[in-house]
C-alpha cells in the first residue's frame, strides 16, 4: 500500500487547523487519518492535533490486525478515548472551551479497509465499480439532503453547508460511524477534508484520481484546484494506492 499526505494553508487564512498523517503499528499495518479542527483563539489547532497525535501513539503501540471485526473495535474505542480527552482538554483549559475537530480514518490491512469518521470530512474509494463517498457527512446541509428538504446540488451552495452536527471533542460521550469496505489490487482511497470538496466536485476529484501519475502529483493537482478557486480553508488529503501484488514485490 502506498500513500501520500498533503496539507495547504489555502490562500486566506493565516494558520492551519488540519492535521494528519501516515502511521504504521507494530505489525507494520497502515492507517491515515485527517482531521479538521474548529474552534476560536487557535483552539481547533489544539483539537485536531491532538486528535492526530493520540491516534498515532495508540496506533504505533497496536498489535497486529487479524480481521475486520477486531479493527473495527480498536477504532471506534480508540476515537471514544480520544473525544473524552480532547473533551477533558477543553473543559480545563478556558481558551480551548469549545473547540473540537473532525475525524476521517482508514486502517488498511491486507484486502478490507476498515473506516472511522466523525464530522464531515470525507472518506473516497475508487475501485471498478467506480468512485463514491464512503463516509456519510455528520452536517446541516447532509441531514436537509436526507430528509428530502433539498438536493445534493443544493446542498453545495447553502449558506450553512459548512455546520457540523457532531464533532469529536465537543462532548463528553460521541460514537464514531465505523465501517469496511473491500479493497482489491488497483484501487485507490481519498481521505481530505471539506476545504478541498467545497472547492472540487466528486466528478472532477474522479477524473484526477483515474490519471496514472505519481500519488504526491495528483495530491497537488487537487490542491491547486481549490486554491485556484478561492482557498479560503485550509485543505488536506491523503491518497492511498493498493499496489498489485507484483508491484509490492518490486518495491
Amino acid at each position: 500500500m502506498k500513500g501520500q499526505f498533503l496539507t495547504d494553508t489555502g490562500r486566506v487564512r493565516s494558520h492551519n487547523e488540519d492535521s494528519g498523517g501516515i502511521f504504521y503499528n507494530s505489525a507494520g499495518q497502515m492507517l491515515a487519518v485527517i482531521a479538521d479542527g474548529m474552534g476560536g483563539h487557535q483552539a481547533g489547532d489544539v483539537a485536531s492535533q491532538m486528535t492526530t497525535e493520540l491516534m498515532k501513539e495508540a496506533w504505533e503501540k497496536a498489535g497486529e490486525m487479524e480481521s475486520p471485526e477486531k479493527m473495527e473495535k480498536w477504532l471506534s474505542e480508540s476515537v471514544t478515548r480520544i473525544n473524552n480527552a480532547v473533551y477533558e482538554h477543553a473543559m480545563n483549559h478556558e481558551e480551548c472551551f469549545g473547540m473540537g475537530t473532525t475525524i476521517v480514518g482508514v486502517a488498511c490491512i491486507k484486502d478490507f479497509t476498515t473506516v472511522v469518521h466523525i464530522g464531515d470530512s470525507r472518506c473516497y474509494i475508487l475501485n471498478d465499480d467506480g468512485f463514491k463517498q464512503v463516509t456519510e457527512d455528520h452536517s446541516f446541509v447532509n441531514a436537509l439532503v436526507q430528509s428530502g428538504e433539498i438536493s445534493k446540488d443544493d446542498a453545495q451552495y447553502h449558506p450553512r453547508k459548512n455546520v457540523v452536527l457532531k464533532a469529536l471533542g465537543t462532548e463528553s460521550h460521541i460514537e464514531p460511524d465505523v465501517r469496511t469496505v473491500c479493497l482489491d489490487p488497483g484501487n485507490k482511497i481519498l481521505l481530505c477534508s471539506d476545504g478541498l470538496t467545497d472547492k472540487v466536485e466528486d466528478n472532477e476529484l474522479e477524473k484526477i484520481l483515474q490519471e496514472e501519475a505519481d500519488l504526491q502529483v495528483t495530491g497537488d493537482q487537487m490542491i491547486d484546484l481549490a486554491n485556484e478557486r478561492g482557498g479560503e480553508d485550509n485543505i488536506s488529503l491523503v491518497l492511498l494506492y493498493h499496489e498489485t501484488p507484483e508491484k509490492e514485490g518490486e518495491s
